[in-house]
């Protein structure tokens, strides 16, 4: 199963064998029109993630981590300079194992998919769903091996 999340449609489609089987209303980061880049800059980002942590919970209801930065963030991190090479190889070995990167570099972290309403863009850089939304997508958390987001 896989999740592709559309930011300029603000769309969620849960796909099942490449067929759609949900599609939902998101909302996103403050500033969704390009991709995050730094801690605190209200984007969300684009890029190819799974599920790296799990909330039956969380402080907007049910959550799920997604797995940022992906590599290509932590390239380009790194060829800036907002992250170490010590932190560049962190996140790769994370994501080869298939574990939460680390959120605590400049390129920031803590990115979910949750509950919380989706009447505008107001999350910090996590996607919002209507709590119905959830009641859908929660039970499939397990099944779905990616999430693509994009512009």
């Amino acid at each position: 199963m896989e999740i592709v999340i559309e930011k300029q449609k603000r769309t969620l489609t849960l796909y099942q064998a490449e067929k759609a089987v949900f599609v939902c209303k998101v909302a996103l980061g403050f500033q969704p029109n390009s991709p995050k880049r730094i801690s605190g800059d209200g984007k969300t980002p684009e890029g190819t993630f799974y599920f790296c942590i799990i909330k039956e919970a969380g402080k907007y209801g049910r959550s799920l981590g997604l797995s940022y930065p992906d590599e290509a963030a932590a390239k380009v991190g790194l060829a800036e300079g907002m992250i170490t090479e010590d932190q560049y190889e962190a996140i790769r070995s994370a994501l080869l194992r298939r574990v939460r990167p680390p959120w605590s570099t400049a390129l920031g972290g803590e990115i979910y998919i949750h509950e919380g309403g989706t009447a505008t863009d107001w999350t910090a850089g996590c996607i919002a769903l209507e709590p119905e939304a959830m009641d859908v997508l929660f039970p499939y958390r397990n099944q779905i091996e990616r999430i693509r987001i994009f512009q």
